[in-house]
Formats: C-alpha cells, structure tokens, sequence
C-alpha cells in the first residue's frame, strides 16, 4: 500500500489538508480531475494572462494567497491532475489517468474531498439549450472561457445569486433580472447569523447595492416557472413563490432571455463514499452525506471525509476541515501526539464555530419549498440520460412504489450514464412527499463511476498478465 496519504479532490479542503501534512513532514498523493488545483471556488483561468477583475478584489487575492502558500509544499506533494476517481474500495482506488488508463491507486490513509454538486430542479423547458446551472456558468467566467449569450437572467436562492450577477455585469454580459426564491423577510430573520462573519455579511449588502446602482431588478419571493423556445431557449417565464415555493401563476411574468442561470443549491458528492460502503445519512434538506467524526473520521478511521461533501458549508470551512483531517491522520501515523493534535484541531474548531453559525443562518434562509415539485408538467423530462418523465414517476407512484430503488426498477431513472445525479434529488423529494417517510433510500452507484472506454484496462490486463 501506498505510504503516502492518498487525498482525492484539489479544492480548498483537499489542498489544505496536503499542506498542513507537508508542514509535519509528511508527503501525500493529490488527485484532481481538474487540469488546475483550487476546485471550482479557487481553479482561477485556464489561460496565462487572464485577469479575472470582474470577480473582485477579495476573491482575487484569496485565490493567489492559496495558491502562493501551496507552492512552498509542492515539493512534497504528488500531484496527479487531469485524473478521474472512478472506483474504490477498503484497499485501493481506480482512477482514470491522464492517458486514458485505469490505474489501481492503494492506500493506508485516505481523505475523499470530492466536494458538491449542484441539485437539479426540473421544470418546463429546463433542458433547452441556453438553460445552465448557475455554477457552471460562474465556473465558465471564473476561467476566462466565455460569457453567456445575450440578455442573461439568474434563478435560484442563496448568495451564489447576486455574487454571479454582480459578476457577469462586471464581465459584460446583460443581466436582465435576479429572482431569489426565497422572501426577504426570511433574510431578515437570520441578521444575527449572518453577522458572525461580518465580512460576508458586508460583501452581500454591496452585492445588493451594486445590483440597485446598475439597475439590475433583484425580485425576492419569485422564482421559475417554465423556460421556452423550440431549437434554444428565448423566453422564460417567472412568478410569484409562496413560503413553500408554490408559483402563483396568475401574477406569471413572461420576457425574452438568451441565456437561464438555475441555482437552487448543491448535493454533496458521495458516489464515491457509497461504492466504498462508507455509513451514510439524511441531512435536514433530504440530501445523503457520509457521516463523518469531529475529527472528520468517516465510519473506517484511515479514511477522512473534508470539504462539502461532508456538509455544504463553503471555501473557508472546507479548508479548515482539510486541516483537521491531516490533524487526525498525523495523530494516527504518530507524527503528532494527542496533546498537540487537540490543540491545534481546536484552534482550528474555534474559527470553524462562527462559520457554522453564518452557515445555519443562509441554510435557513435558503430553506427549499417542496412546493416548486409541482413545476413539472406531465411530458417533462426528470431523467435526462434515460428519458424518464414526470407521467412514467407519477404512473410509478400511483402502482405503490415508495422507495427509489423500485422507482429505478420501474421507471429507469438514474440507469444512465450520469448514474442519478442529475433526477435523484427530484425523485426522492418526490418519494418523500408521496410516502412521509424521510428515508427513501438512495441511488447506490455502479463501478465505473464514469464512462469510459474498455481499452482504459489495458493496463491493468498487462500487469495481470505479468503475474502469470
């Protein structure tokens, strides 16, 4: 097995941990699938040259401050990018190389800080072309690649909203309008909260008034109702929310848009962590996350969990549960003794603790409505890789299916090539409202992971044939 510490994901939490290692003289093996380190929130430009100014001076400076520390370590660090986890197990990960070719990957410690994703909302039109996550087309601007097509409108909840817009607009595109789904009174309740990170709380007030002074429209309480267009999208429609997230159709506003921004939040990652027969549960918002120690031991000691995929907390937090987990494992390799590995982890909980606070407040706020389940009309697709509609879910559910494995047996849904992450955070919310019951079950994920071409085990067949 490999003596290194072998840590899957290079974002914030993956990068920290490798660092806080280095420090104590311990090299590990870092694997990203990205072809730069620092995750979606801290990848910076594909391109040398790129200044990225429309995304601010803070993010800007987080970003290089991250990335000039980590370069003192690199040294100690073997990086392995352009490098796809599609597997694993008790001993050793699979990962698809660089080269196209499955390499088996052991371990004696492993960290997984694969992060999130984000949760799919099926609605009307939402697979024209011109509808996109609102991560992706922040990830495609904080690279440098492109910016969206003509009059741009953004969808969603949460402070990814005005963030991503006060970042188009600083980047050129047309943003026509924001609609947070959530009311503004919600936010005003959480005031508290949110001011245990007085800086963020800050950032969001110049947010909102760099949208007033632009004339950029930020509705509260409004959300998607249906995206329109026959070979791309060039309408949306927006309506009214309820506190459940039911759409008022007869105050529906109809306008034209090149380009849809849907961000509704994020799913941890865990195909991974439930391949690998890691202990899993519910969290309050019906998403599956492995369940990890205050040490961010997850159910086998030698293997840590960091980052969002524990838990969606963000960049800062990901980065300190990074460093915790290299705590916990140089406390099991005997670089550290009990005494010192306490003492720093509770530095490291400390800072941790109001960030959790901040953290509650936005989840309060952001608080999904299960009304928005209703969006779908009967011909919409739910499963975009099997072509499952909400009829064939409705049909499912009407013959007494009440668990998602059934639900895949009868429907399809989740039996391709993206394995359910893009329908199973609608079909278990589904299940949930049709059952009342809060587990449902989940999607186990087949090996491979990915697709991928059988020649990629050519190498794998040729060190068995050595063997022989």
């Amino acid at each position: 097995m490999s003596a290194k510490p072998v840590i899957v994901g290079g974002g914030p939490a993956g990068m920290s941990a490798a660092m806080t290692l280095a420090r104590h003289g311990v090299p590990s093996m870092l694997l990203d699938e990205a072809s730069r380190l620092g995750g979606v929130v801290y990848r910076g430009p594909l391109r040398q040259g790129v200044v990225l100014d429309y995304l601010g001076e803070r993010y800007r400076d987080n970003m290089q401050s991250l990335h000039r520390e980590f370069e003192q370590f690199r040294p100690q660090i073997d990086i392995r990018l352009n490098t796809r986890i599609i597997g694993g197990d008790a001993s050793q990960l699979f990962a698809l190389t660089e080269e196209n070719l499955v390499q088996p990957i052991p371990y004696s410690q492993l960290l997984l800080a694969a992060g999130c994703h984000e949760r799919s909302v099926p609605f009307p039109g939402w697979t024209l072309p011109g509808v996109i996550m609102l991560g992706g087309l922040q990830l495609q601007i904080k690279s440098g690649v492109v910016k969206p097509l003509g009059r741009t409108v953004l969808v969603g909840t949460g402070p990814l909203l005005p963030l991503v817009a006060c970042q188009l607009h600083r980047a050129g595109a047309e943003v026509a309008g924001v609609y947070e789904a959530s009311a503004f009174g919600r936010l005003a309740k959480e005031a508290l909260a949110l001011l245990n990170q007085p800086q963020l709380f800050l950032d969001g007030l110049s947010m909102v008034a760099y949208l007033k002074r632009h004339g950029i429209p930020l509705h509260y309480g409004w959300g998607v109702v249906e995206a329109h267009g026959d070979a791309e999208l060039n309408e949306v429609t927006v309506a009214p929310y309820d506190a459940d997230w039911r759409a008022d159709l007869t105050l529906a506003r109809r306008f034209p848009a090149q380009t849809l921004a849907v961000g509704y939040g994020f799913i941890p990652r865990t195909q991974l962590t439930q391949q690998m027969d890691l202990a899993h549960h519910y969290a309050e918002d019906g998403y599956l996350k492995p369940v990890n120690d205050d040490w961010q031991r997850s159910s086998r000691d030698n293997i840590h969990l960091a980052g969002d995929i524990g838990g969606l907390r963000g960049g800062e937090a990901a980065m300190l549960s990074g460093r915790i987990a290299a705590l916990s494992m140089l406390r099991q390799l005997g670089k550290l003794d009990e005494q010192q590995a306490q003492s720093q982890r509770q530095a490291c909980l400390s800072e941790l603790a109001s960030l959790l606070r901040f953290r509650k407040g936005v989840d309060s706020f952001t608080r999904r409505g299960l009304g928005q389940l209703a969006l779908p009309t009967p011909d919409t697709v739910i499963c975009r890789c099997e072509h499952a509609t909400r009829q064939d879910i409705d049909t499912a559910l009407e013959q007494g299916v009440n668990d998602l494995i059934s639900l895949k047996m009868r429907t399809r849904v989740s039996m391709g090539d993206c394995q359910g992450k893009m329908c199973v955070g609608y079909c278990s919310d589904r299940l949930r409202e049709h059952t009342g019951k809060h587990d449902v079950g989940w999607i186990r994920p087949r090996f491979p992971l990915d697709p991928l071409p059988f020649s990629a085990f050519s190498a794998i067949d040729a060190q068995q044939t050595e063997k022989v």
